[in-house]
């Protein structure tokens, strides 16, 4: 039986998620939750054999949950299932340690081949993300840009696109105002932005995410 805890901000893709986990008897579906903060302290409280993460989470977003189960538990593996797959969000998820990655668009088959793949220690790309990788690698290819930043300064970019502040980033991430500060800095600097609503701008405009800032 392979103990899967469930991820994703949406009840109806979480229900969707569940019902057809639970259909098949090689799953059990342990847990649920709707944001990175939650499906961390399941993680940690139920040692799951997979967390299934989506990426676009209120607060703390997939890449840095991702990050965090995998610090503390090498046991944990994450499969990431979102409808953002363009870079470099899948190579950032790779480098914090995700064992998988699917978009939604994927057939619930393959969902179910790369959660057992995953399961037997194994990593699985769905085919069009595995290209895309590949294809990003090749000379003369244009990256975005959001391809020079780091995981750490990815997951502060996307928390600022949200609106979100220094202080409330740097709680999500347990880090001081002044790290933080540093890091947005370096974001605005390689991206060439100068506020965070162009920020927003650039990551709608190269698919990154598609909500709306909070206030």
């Amino acid at each position: 039986m392979i103990d899967i805890v469930i991820v994703d901000d949406h009840d109806v893709v979480r229900s969707g998620l569940s019902g057809l986990l639970s259909d098949d008897p090689g799953f059990d579906v342990v847990g649920e939750a709707a944001t990175g903060e939650q499906g961390i302290r399941l993680a940690r409280e139920l040692e799951p054999d997979i967390v299934l993460m989506d990426v676009e989470l209120p607060g703390c977003s997939g890449l840095e949950a991702t990050a965090r189960i995998r610090r503390a538990s090498q046991r944990v593996r994450v499969v990431v299932l979102t409808a953002h797959a363009e870079p470099p969000l899948p190579a950032r998820l790779l480098e914090v340690g995700a064992s998988g990655f699917l978009s939604k668009s994927s057939p619930a088959e393959e969902l179910l081949t790369a959660l057992r793949a995953v399961s037997r220690g194994e990593r699985y790309l769905a085919a069009d993300i595995a290209q895309q990788l590949a294809l990003s690698m090749l000379p003369g290819t244009p990256d975005t840009p959001f391809e020079g930043l780091t995981p750490r300064e990815l997951e502060v970019a996307l928390m600022l696109a949200q609106g979100m502040r220094v202080k409330a980033i740097g709680e999500v991430m347990n880090l001081s105002p002044k790290t933080v500060a540093t890091h947005k800095y370096r974001v605005y600097d390689k991206t060439r932005v100068s506020s965070e609503v162009e920020l927003l701008r650039l990551a709608l405009r190269y698919g990154l995410m598609n909500i709306d800032p909070v206030h």
